[in-house]
């Protein structure tokens, strides 16, 4: 969607950020998407590089993280977890802003734990971050406390005054665009409620805990515990940073979790990624004591684990799934465009309304016709009219169910009605996943006789 609103601003208009269930503007993506929105399918390229650079800093800020904490062999085995987790590379391939910004904390962590108080590059690594997340604000917010304690009150109020940058970026952002400064954040909310995704307080924990598993698998989590057990007994004040990063992280998660803003793992990853630093210190810890009995209990130990581990891994990790998701990913985005494009579908077009099942083609849909907001309209929206003319974009059932398609979000029989054409449309174009109905006005009428793909 940040192409979508940066090509908005090269056409002289301000972006939805109100259109209908339009993702959490992200003013640092926005900003971004603003110049490579210009640069037309290279631009969608190279917001994709954006996410692999991400990534690759985000393993070389783990190794660092992982040096500064424990030494160069746990940096290199915390580098290497974290390399290994699969679903990682999976969401830098798609441009995922997570990986961006988990980057960015985890440099500021390390960059901190190596020089205490060190200011100046981590204020900077925070406040991008806090235009990518607004979680990193609390970070920032916690980071002024550190550093200010020691300052008189006006280095305190310069250190608040750091912490508020992206705060106060972002909520300009939603000002010029909206008029209202906390859009972004009763925008969400809203939204959450609109989808019914609220979740009880007392089935988070849990659910946390399996998402931080989902990330690192069992076998690392539980080093994990182990390497934060060892942190504390051994009073490795290094890991102070990292255990906040921890502690913050997954106090956010259950606060916003809770009003069904999150439920996924994507929200828990800078949490798993100190906690990969964790286990790296019970692996590796021991290259840090006197040598004796108990770094030699603790050598044999962390040997027996990493066989364990290594053969969990082997077992359980299918590099092949990630390639046909890809794949699959890539297929499903060149048919929806060949259907967008289809003659027919231009043709019917100039008939009315263009109409998606729901609210998740709808960037696409937009980047891919370079059209305005409220070009594509999503007919789970019930304040629009029904459709009588124009073309209706349908979902094989094969792909309706993936969560960039999902047309399942409302309630089940809702989703089946948005997979209906309207009355009275025709086939006109299609393929393996999508199909267009269309309907003229002064087409003859058709008798449907079943549910289409």
């Amino acid at each position: 969607m940040a192409l979508v609103w940066g090509r908005d601003v090269l056409d002289g208009t301000l972006p939805a950020f109100d259109a209908y269930r339009a993702p959490t503007q992200h003013p640092l993506l926005v900003a971004l998407g603003i110049p490579l929105s210009a640069l037309g399918d290279t631009g969608e390229r190279l917001m994709v590089l954006f996410g692999v650079a991400g990534y690759v800093g985000l393993v070389a800020g783990v190794y660092r993280l992982g040096r500064a904490t424990i030494g160069v062999w746990g940096g290199l085995l915390a580098g290497a977890l974290v390399a290994s987790r699969l679903n990682l590379a999976l969401l830098a391939s798609i441009a995922f802003l997570d990986i961006p910004y988990c980057a960015l904390v985890i440099w500021a962590a390390a960059l901190e734990v190596e020089r205490p108080r060190r200011g100046g590059p981590v204020w900077v690594l925070l406040a991008l971050a806090g235009l990518l997340r607004p979680e990193a604000w609390a970070l920032a917010g916690l980071y002024a406390v550190w550093v200010g304690w020691p300052l008189d009150w006006r280095g305190r109020a310069r250190t608040v005054a750091l912490a508020a940058v992206a705060p106060v970026l972002w909520a300009l952002t939603d000002l010029i665009v909206t008029g209202n400064p906390l859009f972004s954040l009763t925008y969400t909310d809203g939204s959450a409620a609109d989808l019914q995704r609220e979740r009880p307080l007392s089935s988070l924990p849990w659910l946390m805990v399996r998402l931080l598993a989902e990330i690192l698998k069992w076998p690392v989590l539980a080093a994990a515990v182990a390497g934060v057990v060892l942190a504390v007994v051994l009073r490795r004040p290094r890991f102070v940073v990292p255990g906040v990063l921890v502690v913050v992280t997954c106090a956010e998660y259950l606060v916003i979790a809770s009003g069904g803003l999150a439920v996924v793992y994507r929200y828990l990853l800078v949490a798993a990624l100190a906690l990969a630093v964790f286990a790296s210190f019970a692996l590796t810890g021991w290259t840090t004591i006197a040598r004796g009995r108990a770094r030699t209990v603790w050598t044999v130990l962390a040997v027996g684990a990493l066989a364990v581990g290594a053969a969990y891994t082997v077992t359980h990790t299918n590099p092949t799934k990630i390639r046909v998701e890809l794949r699959e990913r890539d297929r499903i985005r060149t048919n929806l465009r060949a259907v967008l494009t289809d003659p027919a579908v231009t043709a019917a077009r100039r008939c009315g309304p263009l109409t998606v099942p729901n609210h998740k083609l709808i960037p696409e849909t937009r980047w891919i016709l370079d059209l305005a907001d409220g070009g594509v309209r999503a007919r789970s929206d019930t304040d629009l009219e029904p459709q009588r003319s124009g073309v209706a974009i349908i979902i094989d059932r094969r792909v309706e169910q993936r969560p960039a398609l999902n047309v399942f979000e409302v309630p089940r029989d809702r989703g089946l009605l948005l997979q209906l054409p309207p009355p009275g449309f025709r086939p006109v174009a299609g393929n393996r996943d999508f199909a267009a109905w269309a309907r003229c006005p002064d087409d003859p009428p058709v008798v449907r006789t079943g549910r289409p793909g």
